[in-house]
């Protein structure tokens, strides 16, 4: 077998592997949000804890695909919504509480990574982004407030950090702001569920359809920046002339 035929099977393999997890996931998902529509608990409590892992493994996989390595914050801030996603699904107070907190972890490891990659590089922009961000929070919260009893200070708190995803992931790009702002719309979502206002239809469909669609982002966002930088400054590096001969002169 010829080098250039087993390169091409290696990387088809590779191929093979990032789309099997993204079909995969995409799969997990639909049948997720399908068991939400038709009320069949066992399904949506099965398929629930699979999808940010399924969604960790496809970014990793991805990157290293391309050659690189995914960022070290990206894994574990879906590993830590993973802990959410199950922890909400036990249904007492205690619980609900253990899982917004491993949200919040998620956030932090979202917020720090996009920090360092420079997301607040642009100043000007961040500070519009952010201004924009904290109007929406502050009215939202203001909205909530009178409604959410014992939980007005842990929702503010970690609303909070879901705001601040939202700002320093429109620092990365397109994708990964719109992925922070539908996290953000989820969760309000859920945050008008706590407070007992008026559902709109298929509530809790809109709820996960909003959520898995902004951690699908989020990644992916993440892993296109990632190529993006890597491949501008080398497309920036001068070409190196060939190197000329002089004729030795007798």
């Amino acid at each position: 077998m010829s080098i250039r035929t087993t390169t091409r099977a290696v990387l088809g393999g590779r191929l093979r592997s990032a789309t099997g997890l993204l079909a995969g996931f995409a799969a997990t998902s639909a049948a997720h949000l399908g068991a939400i529509l038709t009320e069949t608990p066992v399904l949506r409590h099965a398929t629930k804890p699979a999808l940010m892992p399924l969604l960790a493994a496809q970014s990793v996989t991805a990157a290293t695909e391309a050659g690189r390595k995914a960022p070290k914050l990206l894994a574990p801030a879906l590993l830590f919504s993973t802990g959410g996603d199950v922890l909400l699904q036990l249904g007492d107070d205690t619980a609900f509480l253990a899982g917004m907190g491993s949200f919040a972890a998620a956030h932090v490891c979202y917020v720090t990574m996009f920090v360092r990659r420079g997301a607040l590089t642009d100043r000007r922009r961040a500070l519009l982004v952010a201004a924009a961000y904290a109007t929406a929070w502050a009215t939202m919260i203001g909205r909530l407030w009178p409604d959410l009893g014992d939980l007005q200070i842990p929702v503010a708190g970690y609303s909070l950090l879901l705001a601040s995803t939202a700002v320093t992931s429109a620092g990365l790009g397109w994708r990964t702001g719109l992925g922070g702002a539908l996290f953000l719309l989820s969760d309000t979502l859920i945050a008008t569920k706590l407070a007992k206002w008026q559902e709109l239809p298929g509530h809790q469909f809109w709820i996960m359809a909003t959520y898995v669609l902004a951690q699908y982002l989020l990644a992916s966002g993440t892993i296109r920046s990632e190529e993006a930088s890597t491949a501008a400054p080398a497309a920036a590096r001068p070409a190196l002339r060939p190197a000329t001969t002089r004729p030795v002169s007798a």
